[in-house]
């Protein structure tokens, strides 16, 4: 009875005292259900241990579980030690409220979970009725949890496929699992069903998650419409690059699942669509004329050269590297804002290998001002913030769950953690000067600081009290690096050519930056439950940039060279459109992601088009909004936003208040629209008297010249005839010098709000 509750004991004692002293029954003498492997299993299998339920941090009713059964000794606990005795009942195991609710007899807030008579039930009431006993220290445990098939193919009119789920124990059994695991589709190609029946709800590749205690495992199945493959068609080659290792990738999965791809863009198309994605910025019309006349061939090689080698590029990343750093300006103050900013730059500019720059943003330290990379541990301030940051930013791993519990649907502990954030302790600020201007706000900072690290510092977890073991990601082991060369032996590891992490994820997110989505989506989420759609291809990609020494030009020249970049986004005519869903299709790259301008390219078109300058709230004239190096300028001047500024907020341009690329949106909103259609911002750049349009009126060229020139400025190519008639139409039908220009500001007010020049195809 050692270790049993009172109220677990007298329920023992009543049942003993009810049976008598009878010869056991053959039930009664087979091994009772196994409480780890069995009990937790129906308690995950029926949901009762999610996040939504009494999994939740502070339980429901009065009733807390670990959350997915993390902790099954304090499961044990919590369903054992029930002073009234109603919870499990040892004299009647039927009456059970663990029984009893879940099936529905009685009141349950979160509903029948299982049938009476069912698997589940049955497990849970045997356990009980045995005086519900805790596994023997020596039980057998699981090792590894097998799922067959591990990839599916289901041709129609087939239309689902059985998946079989063996945990194979510590003994060397192998025990059929099916029953006890729990079954979750991943996206919306596929439902399954509790029993591991896995159905087609749409053609294409779906994943499905097995998930039996703390293992998880993904299945992919593939379904293919009738007759689909043997219609399928490669796109053409006319005038595309020759093909590379990408393309082959890409296509054998497409070809695998009988899904067609779209043909090659126009080259104005793609003209755009490269200045857009490697500069941020419209071509010029000179520019694009000549593109378009040029006869000769590899015209679209000599182009990406020409645009790797702009200045534009290396600003471009700085951008969205800023992004992934924090480099706003209420923490950094103005000048570690803009020496941040002009750092990164160089960096690309120069360009430095991508390790080389990780290990020095992560071993940063000195004066904000003279020594750049300190300003990252500026931006995050306490260990855990830069814990989570490095690990999501550097290798794509999100370990924000598991700050409080093991995370659900990735492999991480607490133990990870804790010892991953050791790394970042003892960091140390000394504060030279700080003239913030708001006294109650103890995060903004102006002047110049000086980070420092002290080698005594600890992360203690809060499980024990205690000063966490080091411990580098996915290791398995403690890190007995000496203290003082913490910082540095961490940069050693995260660049290492031999970690899983580093050169896969950013390797995704150079692929993700061109291509509109990651191979894994999110881009920095990589974890077993979240496989990427083609791991062959990302594998290659991540191998090329090791080999490149991690230059990031190098991967991107090869990635806008391939004609999976090159496609257009319009799919062939006449393709069936029940083959695969649009979301389906953009993650298997059979086209180019439509995307709207992110809030920086869209204000610098518009200065680009209209020919006037964007004042970016006291930053020199002239200067692009994807120049700008900080946020949160007005923020920390204490004045109101510029209406520049609350144009590229509308837009989406983050606060960099998080390390995620997912700050950043490029949704459309309401606010959007009405800023578009009237508000007075745009207004008073078609209106402002020394604009382009100023300088068309006044040239003395004729309609058609002036309509033509504003088309390839605008939208890189000529009008088409019946848009070059309409804006004739406008422009011809005016009276006046007056009159032509408000004639001509209503042409390219509509040409400002086409969805060709908003979005990006």
């Amino acid at each position: 009875m050692r270790g049993l509750s009172t109220a677990l004991a007298v329920g023992l004692i009543a049942g003993a005292a009810r049976q008598g002293l009878a010869e056991p029954t053959a039930a009664a003498s087979e091994a009772p259900p196994s409480f780890r492997r069995e009990v937790v299993a129906v308690l995950s299998r029926a949901g009762c241990n999610q996040g939504t339920c009494h999994g939740n941090r502070n339980g429901k009713g009065g009733f807390k579980l670990s959350l997915r059964g993390e902790d099954p000794d304090a499961d044990y606990l919590a369903l054992t030690r029930d002073v009234g005795g109603r919870r499990l009942c040892f004299v009647d195991p039927d009456q059970s409220l663990v029984l009893r609710k879940p099936s529905g007899e009685v009141a349950h807030e979160g509903g029948t979970r299982f049938a009476r008579g069912s698997r589940e039930h049955q497990i849970l009431r045997d356990w009980i009725a045995r005086g519900a006993p805790r596994d023997l220290p020596a039980a057998p445990t699981v090792r590894t949890l097998e799922v067959t098939p591990l990839e599916a193919e289901v041709i129609e009119p087939d239309h689902e496929v059985m998946l079989r789920a063996t945990a194979r124990l510590s003994d060397g059994r192998a025990v059929d699992v099916t029953g006890l695991c729990v079954f979750e589709g991943a996206d919306s190609g596929a439902t399954v069903s509790p029993d591991g029946v896995v159905h087609r709800q749409a053609f294409g590749e779906s994943v499905v998650l097995v998930r039996y205690l703390r293992d998880q495992v993904p299945i992919r199945v593939d379904f293919v419409r009738h007759g689909a493959r043997e219609a399928w068609k490669a796109p053409s080659v006319c005038g595309a690059t020759p093909s590379n290792a990408i393309d082959d990738f890409v296509l054998a999965k497409l070809r695998r699942l009988g899904v067609r791809s779209a043909e090659r863009a126009s080259d104005s198309v793609l003209l755009r669509r490269l200045h857009l994605d490697l500069l941020g910025t419209l071509p010029a019309s000179e520019e694009a004329r000549s593109f378009a006349s040029d006869p000769r061939p590899m015209k679209i090689e000599r182009l990406v050269d020409r645009l790797l080698r702009r200045p534009e590029f290396s600003e471009r990343w700085a951008l969205r590297w800023s992004d992934l750093l924090r480099n706003e300006e209420r923490t950094l103050d103005a000048k570690g804002s803009q020496t941040f900013f002009d750092w990164i730059r160089r960096s690309f500019e120069e360009s430095k290998p991508l390790d080389v720059f990780a290990r020095e943003v992560i071993t940063g330290r000195g004066s904000t001002y003279s020594s750049p990379p300190a300003n990252y541990y500026r931006a995050a301030r306490d260990p855990t913030t830069r814990a989570e940051s490095a690990a999501q930013v550097f290798l794509g791993v999100r370990l924000q769950c598991a700050r409080c519990h093991s995370h659900p649907f990735d492999r991480w502990t607490q133990d990870d953690y804790y010892g991953w954030s050791g790394y970042f302790a003892g960091i140390e600020y000394k504060v030279l000067e700080n003239r913030r201007r708001d006294r109650n706000d103890g995060h903004e900072f102006v002047g110049e600081q000086v980070v420092w690290f002290a080698p005594e510092g600890k992360v203690k977890d809060p499980r024990t009290d205690r000063p966490a073991p080091l411990r580098l990601l996915g290791t398995g082991q403690r890190d007995e690096a000496p203290e003082s060369a913490r910082l540095e032996r961490l940069a050693a590891w995260v660049t290492s050519p031999s970690n899983p992490f580093f050169a896969r994820a950013q390797a995704n997110r150079i692929w993700a930056s061109l291509l509109g989505r990651g191979i894994v989506e999110p881009m920095d989420d990589f974890r077993a439950t979240n496989p990427p759609s083609h791991p062959e291809l990302l594998d290659a990609l991540a191998k090329e940039l090791v080999a490149s020494g991690y230059d990031v030009r190098s991967l991107v020249r090869r990635i806008v060279l391939s004609r999976t970049y090159q496609l257009a986004a319009a799919l062939p005519d006449g393709e069936p459109g029940e083959n695969a869903p649009n979301d389906v299709r953009d993650a298997y790259f059979a086209h180019a992601s439509i995307r709207r301008l992110t809030a920086e390219e869209l204000l610098d078109a518009y200065t680009h088009v209209t020919g006037a300058s964007a004042p970016l709230g006291g930053f020199p004239a002239g200067m692009r909004a994807g120049q700008l190096p900080g946020v949160g300028a007005a923020r920390a001047l204490g004045r109101p936003l510029s209406p520049s500024e609350q144009f590229l907020m509308t837009f989406g341009k983050p606060q960099r208040l998080l390390a995620c690329e997912c700050e950043r949106s490029d949704g459309t909103t309401l606010a959007q629209a009405f800023q578009l259609l009237s508000g007075s911002y745009l207004d008073e750049l078609l209106t402002r008297p020394e604009n382009r349009l100023a300088a068309l009126i006044g040239s003395g060229r004729g309609d058609a010249d002036i309509i033509e020139d504003l088309f390839w400025t605008a939208l890189s190519r000529a009008p088409t005839p019946a848009e070059a008639a309409s804006a004739a139409r406008v422009l011809g039908s005016a009276e006046g010098p007056e009159a032509r220009r408000r004639a001509l500001e209503d042409i390219v007010w509509g040409i400002l709000n086409s969805k060709e020049l908003l979005f990006r195809t």
